[in-house]
C-alpha cells in the first residue's frame, strides 16, 4: 500500500502511529500532559467518526514529502543497499496500534527520513546522534517491525553536496520499547474506555 493514499490513511485511522507515539508518552507532573490528552480525543473522534482527524501541514513539511525519494535514492547510493517502501506495518502484539517506515533495509533494519532545515542539518552533522525528539518514532518503528536498527537519514539540498546527506545508525532498546508498549496499552484502553462510555449515552 502506497503511503498517503486514502487507503493508507484509512488503514491508520484510531490507531496510534509511529509519528505520534511521542504525544502517547509525554508526562507532566501532576494530571495528563496536552498533547497526550488531544492525540487520545483525536484517536476518540476517529473511531466515532471513521474519518482521520485533519492534521497540520505547512510548507516545509510538503517540502520534506518531495525530498524524500531523492534522499532514499542518495542513501542506497551511499550505503549499496536496497531500500524497501511499505504501507503501514501493524503491531504484532498491540491491536490498533502501528507504524509507517520509510523503507525496509534487509531482514533486520529500516530507515526513517528527514529533510530539515539547513541550520538543523548542520546540528545533526556535527553532533552526528540523531535528534532525541525522533526517538521514540524509531524505537516505536522497530517494535512493529521487529527490526534491529534505523538508519536516521537526515537529507538537506541546500548545502554543498558532500554535507547534503547525513546517515546516523539507530540501534534497537528493548528496555525503551517495553516501557513504551506499556504507556502505548494503557493509552489505548483510555481510548477504548472514552468510546464505549459515549456509546452509552
Amino acid at each position: 500500500m502506497e503511503q498517503r493514499t486514502e487507503a493508507w490513511f484509512a488503514q491508520r485511522v484510531g490507531k496510534v502511529t509511529a509519528s505520534r507515539v511521542a504525544d502517547v508518552m509525554a508526562t507532566i507532573k501532576s494530571g495528563e500532559a496536552a498533547t497526550r490528552k488531544n492525540y487520545r480525543m483525536q484517536l476518540v473522534c476517529e473511531r466515532l467518526t471513521g474519518k482521520k482527524e485533519e492534521s497540520f501541514t505547512n510548507s516545509h513539511m510538503e517540502r520534506g514529502i518531495e525530498l524524500e525519494p531523492i534522499a532514499r535514492s542518495l542513501y542506497e547510493i551511499k550505503t549499496s543497499t536496497f531500500v524497501t517502501e511499505i504501507g503501514f506495518v501493524e503491531h504484532p502484539e498491540i491491536a490498533m496500534s502501528g507504524c509507517s517506515p520509510d523503507g525496509l533495509v534487509g531482514k533486520d533494519g529500516l530507515i526513517e527520513i528527514k529533510c530539515p532545515t539547513a541550520a538543523n542539518h548542520i546540528e545533526t552533522l556535527t553532533s552526528q546522534t540523531a535528534p532525541s525528539k525522533y526517538m521514540a518514532q524509531m524505537q516505536w518503528q522497530m517494535a512493529c517491525t521487529e527490526g534491529k536498527w534505523v538508519d536516521f537519514v537526515s537529507y538537506c539540498a541546500d548545502l554543498p553536496e558532500a554535507l547534503q546527506l547525513c546517515v546516523i545508525r539507530v540501534n534497537r532498546d528493548d528496555e525503551y520499547i517495553e516501557n513504551m508498549e506499556t504507556e502505548v496499552t494503557k493509552f489505548l484502553n483510555e481510548v477504548e474506555e472514552t468510546v464505549n462510555k459515549l456509546g452509552k449515552l
